[in-house]
């Protein structure tokens, strides 16, 4: 037996060493023993309780050269090392995968994908590169339409994702009324989606978390990029400064011109733009502190007259700010603590015949994070943290400028999380953590276990398993068409926060030739789900509970994803099949008023994505994504009645009326579309390197429906006109200048 005071340890910052940048869940290994450490968010690791002796480390990350350093420890001696890895730059795959196996072991945790900012980049998209629109192609994550980015993950919609920029909140992450998401890909660092089963460091949301983090900047060397797009144009610049180093990052749309050549055309905006702009800051107190300073502002404008007499206007964005402080106290104890204030306005309004509506939707909330990492010996990984703050909801409604509706809700709320990672033998990993929650509107108090199980049950093999139940006091409504008119609104006094359990298993599996299998079975359930009342019409005067209608969901799925995610051709094949389902007492009701179960519109029994990276040669890449979708639910009328009535004015009345044996009771075709691209890279002589992206959105041409419009036609018939998504085949061109 090895007294604790002789057992040594290793700890240290893990970096990009062509720009200082600190890289996310790269993996540190002991080769003798298969002990090892990931790096966190700040790229820091540790390893305890390590015995004296000499050990050959390893140090990886995909996509970067591995590292070996042959260590020797004395009796309680601890070494901090920081290390550089450089990116591989060989076509040759051989080179490429070496430490694959061994860094997927964090990012294939259960529940968890993690996706590069290059594969956003590469594969073919709408107009512009997305992180959401590329996490739409994970097994698990649904698309609403061609024209949304909505994350609609296991089942649950997008209210029910927490969104993170910089450990700060999103509300409302979507550029054009939701066609492609606030985040600009030149800024971004890592993008980590956890589809369900997620950590007790996260809370508030019944279903999953998407954790975005910026770029720190080039701490060698000052560069830009500008991109010129169809959609939107982008700039982006980092460098060093004597102490850290600094990064920003500007977009805008290039609309304008398209507009003013169709200008007179109805329906086609009057004015429209929209811009986001991301920065950053870091400073370098000593080596055992680091600040840093990010920020980010975006906004979208439309004022559009879709007939005469009728004008619309909708302008809505988001701002946040965070300053973040981390310290390392020891190489067992590590500390974060992060202040942050996040703000978003939506402000829809109409004028209809000289009378006008508005709303406007707000959204303020500061609060502070303090998070630790303590390392007692090789066995235990403890973590927790504290999340407080307070958050201001607005919402206003004007008639012919009078106020008609308000509400303010103003909250003050308070996390606490605790969470061990055990590793009792080398085989074996138990995460578990919990939760205690206080929301102050309602004086709601929560607690949330946690609990993950994974068995390594061949070196190749893992076998994992998760339990917890999940909180959430938010509720989002949110409108298909455009999201800038999406509010949110709160639990409270008589309106109790909506919470759900979630169970999954998963295997995962390395094949030969750096092909990975994953697989998992889930199921969630989602009680006291509340959502505004369909048929209030008028919420002046009324209790806040009476505004709302309270019901429940479940579900259930099994989603494969089999990948190769280095080498010269990589991508991978993510299926899915799922079915989820809602119970509201007044929605789906039968003939004789009884409620029933009902599908959402984002239920889908199959969704199958294939992705496709071919790097040629150093010049030339293709890219290509095939969907496949079984048809959204939708309400379709099986009769249609007119009814007569007496009016003392123009005789008789006339009411049209649509009768359905069901909500959501029917299917659109199934959807499918191939996407094709191709990237030039090449260089100017000493002015810069250029990258040129040509793309086909839809090459063959698939009419797939958005949606069916149900019209009376004067002789009292009915007729059904489909409007297709995306309907022809959509060229998309881009050029980027690297300086």
């Amino acid at each position: 037996m090895v007294d604790g005071q002789d057992l040594g340890a290793l700890d240290g910052f893990i970096t990009d060493a062509s720009n200082g940048e600190t890289l996310i869940s790269a993996n540190v290994l002991f080769e003798e023993s298969l002990r090892g450490a990931v790096t966190n968010l700040s790229g820091y690791y540790a390893v305890s309780g390590i015995e004296s002796g000499t050990y050959t480390v390893r140090f990886s990350y995909i996509g970067y050269d591995t590292i070996l350093r042959e260590l020797t420890f004395a009796p309680g001696e601890s070494i901090r090392l920081d290390i550089e890895l450089t990116p591989t730059s060989e076509l040759l795959e051989t080179v490429e995968v070496t430490a694959d196996r061994i860094t997927e072991e964090e990012i294939r945790s259960i529940g968890v994908n993690q996706i590069t900012v290059a594969t956003v980049q590469q594969l073919p998209q709408v107009f512009e590169p997305d992180v959401f629109r590329t996490l739409q192609l994970l097994p698990g994550v649904a698309q609403s339409s061609d024209f949304s980015s909505g994350l609609y993950i296991r089942g649950g919609d997008p209210g029910q994702t927490l969104i993170l920029l910089d450990r700060t909140k999103i509300y409302n992450p979507s550029h054009v009324f939701g066609f492609f998401s606030t985040f600009n890909t030149d800024a971004i660092k890592d993008v980590r989606l956890y589809k369900g089963g997620f950590p007790s460091s996260y809370g508030g949301v019944l279903g999953s978390v998407v954790d975005v983090q910026n770029k720190d900047g080039n701490r060698r060397e000052t560069h830009g990029k500008v991109s010129i797009g169809l959609l939107a144009s982008r700039a982006f610049a980092e460098g060093p400064y004597s102490r850290g180093s600094w990064m920003v990052a500007l977009r805008r749309s290039t609309l304008e011109p398209l507009l003013a050549a169709f200008g007179d055309i109805d329906a086609v905006p009057k004015a429209f733009y929209f811009y986001d702009f991301n920065g950053k800051i870091n400073f370098d107190a000593s080596s055992n502190d680091k600040l840093s300073l990010s920020f980010y502002a975006g906004s979208d404008y439309l004022r559009s007259t879709f007939i005469d007499g009728i004008e619309v206007k909708l302008n809505y964005g988001n701002r946040t700010i965070a300053g973040t402080w981390t310290h390392l106290w020891s190489n067992q104890l590590f500390t974060s603590a992060t202040i942050n204030s996040t703000w978003y306005e939506s402000t829809p309004s109409a004028t209809v015949s000289g009378t006008n509506f508005k709303q406007v939707n707000r959204i303020v909330e500061t609060s502070l994070r303090a998070d630790f990492e303590y390392y007692p010996n090789s066995k235990h990984e403890i973590a927790g943290g504290l999340w407080t703050g307070v958050f201001n909801a607005p919402l206003t409604n004007f008639f012919d400028n009078r106020e008609v509706f308000s509400t303010r809700n103003r909250v003050e709320h308070a996390a606490l999380y605790l969470q061990d990672i055990y590793r009792p033998t080398p085989d074996w990993t138990i995460n578990g953590g919990v939760r205690a929650t206080f929301y102050g509107n309602g004086s709601h108090f929560t607690v949330s276990p946690r609990l993950s199980v994974e068995h390594q049950l061949r070196s190749n093999m893992r076998l994992q398993a998760s339990v917890g139940r999940y909180f959430q006091f938010l509720t989002l409504i949110s409108n298909e068409v455009f999201s800038g008119f999406d509010l949110w609104l709160t639990s409270g006094e008589g309106v109790d926060p909506a919470y759900g359990d979630q169970f999954i298993v998963g295997l995962k599996t390395d094949l030969l030739d750096n092909i990975t299998l994953d697989t998992e079975l889930y199921y969630r359930t989602m009680r006291q789900l509340f959502i505004r009342d369909p048929f209030l019409t008028q919420p002046a005067g009324q209790d806040y509970p009476d505004l709302f209608e309270f019901g429940q969901g479940n579900a259930r799925g099994a989603e494969i994803q089999l990948s190769r995610q280095s080498g010269r051709i990589n991508g991978f094949i993510a299926y899915t099949v799922a079915f989820t389902d809602r119970f509201f007492d007044s929605l789906n009701q039968d003939a004789l008023g009884e409620p029933r179960r009902f599908v959402p519109r984002n239920d889908r029994l199959h969704d199958l994505n294939i992705t496709a990276l071919w790097r040629i040669s150093r010049k030339w890449e293709l890219g290509a994504v095939f969907t496949y979708a079984t048809g959204q639910a939708y309400t379709r009328p099986e009769a249609a009645y007119t009814i007569y009535s007496v009016a003392p004015i123009n005789g008789v009345d006339e009411t049209n009326l649509l009768v359905s044996p069901g909500l959501n009771q029917s299917r659109l075709p199934s959807y499918h579309r191939l996407d094709i691209g191709a990237t030039l890279n090449g260089s100017w002589g000493q002015f810069a390197d250029y990258e040129f992206q040509m793309q086909v959105i839809n090459a063959y041409a698939q009419q797939n429906t958005w949606f069916i419009f149900n019209q009376f036609e004067d002789d009292g018939t009915l007729t059904r006109n489909t409007v297709p998504q995306i309907p022809v085949p959509l060229p998309n061109l881009s050029l980027t200048l690297k300086f």
